[in-house]
This record gives structure tokens, sequence and C-alpha cells, in this order.
């Protein structure tokens, strides 16, 4: 079995696990509901394990327990130090997700239930208050309601409920040896695109599928292999940003999210990825409205924001310096070029920036013409305009491009136009890129090839006859030429048809004649 192979069975075996975990819940809640109960047990147990890891690391030399370590006062401050310190959290033994799948085991003799695992998830806040992680941990739980109805009736049966997904989670074999996956990211990944999928528009906001990730990916770290910081001002449940880090070396991952609950997903993902409370910076805010890294400078800028969504477009922000260059502020009911503005005011002078935006950006006119014009002649930042198939994201069937930016460009250089619209695999509800239809797209971009029917390199003054109007067919000709009819040949073929029914009406006449009708 070769490690592809392997690794796709483990994923299928994980995916199983998964949705049996899910099914569980279902008819008791909403998909949106039943994957904060299953991420967020995924997510404790890995600080769970965690901690235990850390702990036999920093007591390996002493021959002591953890348990017993925890009992005696000195030990257990050290401990306390450490572990904030080290991880910016503290999970005492008796809390350990290990220990707690003890008790259930235990059966009714066991002491767990769900207030038992409300009062850990309590202690893990509460152990980082006044610490430098403490904002990073902050309410991390909250959508996970242990209290809730919805589980049943009382602790008993919500106990006995969240004993059972606990104990399938623990079957999950996060950090063995023999696994060729990141389980943790693929479970989490797994579950956040399920949910999208299946939750209509409004869920699939905080998630962009794995292909276009990779495709925005590549391209913001073409070249580099070691990023000093990412930046998404959308960032959702921060795939996109762990995305970036799977091509390079990312040293700090910066992000904002309106929605609280997407919010927790995002610092979730970025602690199970592996990535230290230091070394991330997520908040939750309006990006607009009230930017948190406004005076900072990324060398890599990545966003797949909201579609045409709403905002203020108060005049107040022809002040704002994102947007007083331009002399135009993006319409009220059309946010996209104003996130395209707030992205370029936090692109590095050195950096690449890409993000994903609905066809209407690339054409209409009034204040977002003013502004793409300023963006193409004034400033020459467009690097390319990347034309994705309809229907690749969730929730919504609309094709999208992907517009990338670099502020250094020489003078001259041209605008890449690729259509990759064509190339896709259909499925029964969505459409996919395949591997290669990623790397047509990647390899394309980075080579700046003009290729037939496919790609354009347009220069400044192409761009300008068209009247900044980047619309994808006025600079990529997929023209197919059908092949030439031969009307005589259709002729010769009807009369034959005619005479073909002729005939079989005479022998139905027969038939009818014989059953006399």
């Amino acid at each position: 079995m070769t490690l592809t192979e392997k690794q796709r069975q483990q994923q299928a075996e994980l995916h199983k696990k998964l949705w049996n975990m899910a099914n569980d819940l279902r008819g008791q809640m909403e998909a949106y509901e039943f994957k904060n109960y299953i991420l967020g047990l995924i997510f404790y147990r890995y600080l769970s394990e965690k901690t235990e890891y850390r702990v036999a690391k920093l007591l390996e030399e002493d021959d002591v327990s953890f348990e017993e370590a925890w009992k005696d006062e000195e030990y257990r401050e050290a401990l306390a130090e450490e572990l904030i310190q080290q991880i910016g959290y503290v999970i005492e033994p008796e809390y350990l997700f290990s220990n707690m799948i003890k008790e259930i085991g235990k059966g009714d003799q066991g002491k767990f239930d769900t207030e038992m695992l409300q009062n850990a998830v309590n202690a893990i806040t509460e152990s980082t208050f006044g610490a430098e992680s403490q904002e990073d941990f902050q309410n991390l739980f909250d959508d996970m309601d242990l209290a809730s109805s919805k589980l049943g009736r009382d602790v008993k049966s919500r106990s006995r409920l969240i004993a059972k997904i606990m104990a399938s989670i623990s079957d999950i074999p996060f950090l063995h040896d023999d696994v060729d996956i990141d389980v943790l990211g693929d479970a989490y990944e797994y579950m956040i695109s399920q949910f999208a999928a299946s939750a209509g528009k409004k869920a699939g906001e905080f998630y962009t599928p794995q292909q276009v990730s990779r495709i925005i990916a590549k391209i913001v770290t073409a070249g580099k292999s070691d990023i000093k910081s990412v930046y998404d001002p959308t960032c959702g449940s921060g795939s996109l940003l762990l995305r970036v880090a799977k091509e390079a070396n990312v040293r700090k991952f910066y992000g904002q999210e309106l929605t609280a609950t997407t919010y927790n997903l995002a610092r979730m993902n970025m602690l199970l990825h592996d990535v230290s409370y230091q070394n991330f910076d997520i908040k939750n805010a309006n990006t607009l409205r009230e930017p948190y890294h406004v005076d900072m400078r990324f060398e890599a800028v990545v966003a797949n924001p909201p579609y045409s969504s709403k905002w203020s477009g108060d005049s107040k922000y022809l002040d704002d310096e994102r947007f007083s260059a331009y002399g135009k502020l993006a319409p009220k009911s059309k946010a996209d070029y104003a996130f395209v503005q707030h992205m370029i005011h936090q692109l590095d002078d050195n950096g690449t920036m890409a993000v994903v935006l609905p066809h209407g950006v690339l054409f209409r006119s009034a204040a977002e013409g003013v502004i793409r014009k300023y963006l193409i002649e004034e400033k020459n930042y467009l690097d390319a305009v990347i034309g994705l198939p309809a229907n690749v994201f969730y929730g919504t069937t609309i094709p999208t491009c992907i517009l990338v930016f670099k502020k250094c460009r020489e003078v001259d250089e041209n605008v890449l136009f690729i259509d990759a619209s064509k190339a896709f695999e259909k499925g029964k509800n969505q459409n996919y890129l395949r591997d290669e239809d990623v790397e047509k797209i990647v390899n394309t971009y980075i080579k700046r090839e003009t290729v037939d029917k496919y790609s354009y390199a347009a220069t400044l003054d192409e761009i300008r006859e068209n009247d900044f109007n980047l619309n994808i067919p006025r600079y990529v000709d997929t023209f197919e030429e059908e092949e030439p009819v031969d009307v005589f040949e259709v002729k010769k073929r009807i009369e034959e048809i005619d005479k073909e029914i002729e005939e079989i009406d005479v022998d139905i006449k027969e038939f009818f004649k014989e059953l006399g009708v």
C-alpha cells in the first residue's frame, strides 16, 4: 500500500467515525449545533493530551506521576508555572480527557457527568487569567452548551450522550506513530466542510474549499520558503491561514473574524494545528469598521470575504488612510472593493495578496470602476485575474475569481488572465477542482504563460483599451468553432426518417387490425 493510499484509507476511516458521532446527535439538534460539541470535545482532548505530553517531559527525571506531583504544593506551583509559560494553560490531572474516559468506562459507578466536564472547561479558562495567553483562551468553549436541554432533559441523560461522543473521540488515533495524516487537522477540516456543505450559504462563509485554499496559498508563497507574517481580514475558521503554512514556514498568523462562534473555531484551529498562542493574533470584530491590525504590514495577505455584503460606506471613511487615496468608496450595497482597499493597505511592499471575489468586481462601473482604474493605472498593483469554475464554494453556485495584487511590480509588467472555469470535476451537488487543475493554475501563474484558450498576459494598453474592464473573455479567447453542418446531408437524413415513420405507421395499422381495434 502506497503512502497516498494509506492516507486515503485513514482519512476514510476517520470520516466514518466522525459522521457516526454526528449521527448520534442528529435529530436532537441542528447541524450547526452538533458541530460545536464534536469539535469542542476533539479540541478538549487535544489540549489534554498536550498537557500530559508536556508534564511527562517536565517530570521525566523526577520518577513521579502527574497525579502524585499535583498533590505536592511545591511541584504543583512549578508545573503550573511551566505549563502557562510553554502552552498557555493548565489542566489538572482529575480533568484530563484520559481520566474522564476511565470514569466513563466505569459506567454508573464512575463520577463522570457533564457538570464535571463543564468544571474542567471552566478551569482551563481560569488558569489563563492574568497570563499572556488569557485572550487566546477566553470564551473558547462558549458554544459547547453542556446544560442544553437538547442534549437531554437532565444531567444523567445529557452525560450519557456526551460520554458516548467522548468515547468515540477517544478511539481516534490522534498521535499514533503509524498514522500518516494530520488527524486533528483533518477531523476539523472534515467536520467544518460537512457543516458548511449541509447548512447553506451562511455556514459556507467561514470555510474556503481546500483546493481553492491551495491555489491561494501557493500563489502568495511562490518563490518563498519562509513567510514573516500572513494576514486574513475575514479569517473564518482559520483554514486559509493554516493552508499558507503548508506551503512555507509562517512565523506569525494574524486575522479578524466578525462572528463569535467562528472566531472561537479559528483560535481552536490554530492551537490544535500546534500554532503556539504566542504566534497568532486573531480578533473578534468588524474588520472594516474596527480594524485591529491597521498599523501593521504583512508579507502575505489572503481572504475569502463575504461576497457583495453591505457596509456603511459612510463619508467619514474618505478620511481613513485605507480609502482616502482612491477618491471613491465602495458602494454601500457591495463591500467587495472596501475589503480589497483594506487588504492593499495591510500588504507589505515585498508581499503578495490573493482574494476570492465574485465576477462583478471585474466589470462593475461607477465607484468600483474608479477604484479598479486607480489600482491598475495609478498604482500598477494588479498582478493576475484567475477565473474559477462555478459551484465550487459551499452555499453559492456563482462563478468566482481570484485577484492577485503586488506592490512592487515592474512599470511595464503585464497582468495575467487565467480562465480556469472549465477545468473541474463535476460532482452531484458541487464541482471540484482536481489536483491537476490546481497545478495548472499555479504553474501558469508562476511562469506567466499565454496558453491558447486558457491564459493571456495583457499589457496596460490593452486593459486601457477595454476601459479597465477585466472581464476574462475580453482577454482569453475560449471560443470553440463548431464543425460545419452539411445541410444537404441533414435534408437527406430527414427524408429517410420520414420514410421510416411511414413504414412504422403501416406496421402499426396492421397490428391494430389483427387486434380488432
